[in-house]
């Protein structure tokens, strides 16, 4: 029997591979461009998966494809790009998954903010705006500067700007006028506070905080991701806070099974929402929380698409397992990529540190600005977050992309 996957996160396969042999099922890949899974399918076994060539933005051609696997049992759902086809497809197949109003809900930014703002578990309110500089004095009133703008149904740090001034945020409109966007252009207030993300899973309604992660962003004009580390030592009554907090935002929103990566500012008054992301984290979270807790935290994913309670709900958690950071490593400039310097001192630095590509030689890169100017990410471990983060840091700062102007 199959398990389907309507595309995936880069990195992955290999532990969700393993997680669907576990169930006694075969792994299916749909997706559009297999180069963007380059790293994890050159290093996994033969027969591992299956990877079917389709265009995936065709929802007939999805459709028609997974009509056609031998005894299709689930449907992952696992990216926000793909998120609500594959809710659809799911309820159309008869298989399990979320309720596909929850997930088109979730993935409206805008729709989210305003969705606990008006009942209270979001002091900030949101103003959708055109992108134009003559929007400047409805951001203003509406939520007051500093202001944030981003696109409703963004990803990868793309089209978000932090105005702290009328005449950034006039800038701001004017750059966004000339941008394509997912969804639409909204304005929400700036939070002041340290970035985290929570780390969930969720069944029936009910949701277990698996740990927090720290995040690090670029300062502007980038506002990019470049580090984070798990899991984040926190005080037992700040962590059951957060827990209790995250519990009642997913519920509020309709998320009541699967993973959940929940993006907030801990605020000098608690924590406030950034975003919610009803999935496993991208870049190497999946892979950090595995190493960190000790288990293949996929095996949870698989049994959610097959309806069944999944056993990291009750489990223990191994708590005493080393912690992990990683770093991205940006191109400093568009060109195309030749390769990178220092990849062979990484081997001379404490904390196990490897070197996951996700771009490769050859490759053009139009945009560094934001995650696709990522060409690849350090990962290092140590007995605290805080001491993975200086080791991965220290080692990255020694991997230099090689970037020409030509072919």
């Amino acid at each position: 029997m199959t398990i389907a996957a309507l595309e995936s996160l880069s990195f992955g396969l290999g532990h969700m591979a393993a997680a669907a042999a576990e169930t006694g099922h075969e792994l299916c890949l749909l997706t559009a461009d297999r180069s963007v899974y380059r790293h994890e399918l050159d290093t996994l076994p033969d027969r591992a998966l299956t990877v079917i060539d389709v265009d995936t933005f065709d929802e007939s051609a999805t459709r028609r494809a997974l009509a056609a696997l031998p005894d299709l049992v689930g449907l992952l759902n696992i990216t926000d790009t793909w998120s609500v086809p594959a809710a659809d497809l799911a309820a159309e197949f008869g298989l399990p998954g979320p309720a596909p109003a929850a997930v088109r809900l979730l993935r409206d930014k805008y729709l989210v903010r305003e969705f606990l703002h008006r009942r209270g578990l979001s002091r900030s309110a949101a103003v959708r705006v055109k992108a134009s500089p003559d929007s400047v004095e409805e951001v203003r009133r509406a939520v007051g500067l500093p202001a944030v703008l981003k696109d409703s149904s963004g990803t990868s740090s793309r089209n978000v700007w932090i105005s702290h001034d009328e005449e950034a945020l006039r800038r701001a409109l004017d750059e966004a006028g000339r941008r394509q966007f997912m969804g639409d252009l909204f304005a929400e207030a700036f939070l002041a506070g340290p970035l985290y993300s929570a780390e969930t899973l969720s069944w029936d309604g009910a949701t277990r905080l698996l740990g927090v992660l720290s995040r690090q962003t670029s300062r502007q004009p980038a506002v990019r991701e470049e580090a984070a580390a798990f899991p984040v030592a926190l005080p037992q009554a700040e962590f059951s806070d957060i827990e209790r907090w995250v519990g009642e935002v997913l519920h509020l929103t309709g998320h009541h099974s699967g993973f959940a990566h929940v993006e907030f500012i801990l605020t000098a008054q608690g924590p406030e929402l950034v975003e919610i992301n009803r999935r496993i984290g991208g870049a190497l979270v999946g892979e950090v929380l595995c190493r960190s807790l000790g288990t293949n935290v996929y095996s949870a994913m698989m049994e959610e698409a097959l309806g069944r309670r999944p056993r990291l709900m009750d489990a223990p958690l191994d708590r005493d397992g080393p912690a992990h950071a990683f770093v991205l490593v940006y191109a400093d400039r568009p060109g195309v990529l030749k390769g990178w310097h220092g990849l062979d001192e990484l081997a001379a630095f404490p904390g196990n540190v490897r070197w996951y590509p996700t771009r490769a030689p050859g490759d053009a890169m139009p945009q560094v600005g934001d995650q696709r100017g990522c060409t690849g990410i350090v990962l290092a471990e140590a007995t605290t977050a805080e001491l993975a983060q200086h080791r991965a840091w220290s080692a990255a700062t020694r991997v230099c992309p090689v970037v020409v102007s030509g072919p």
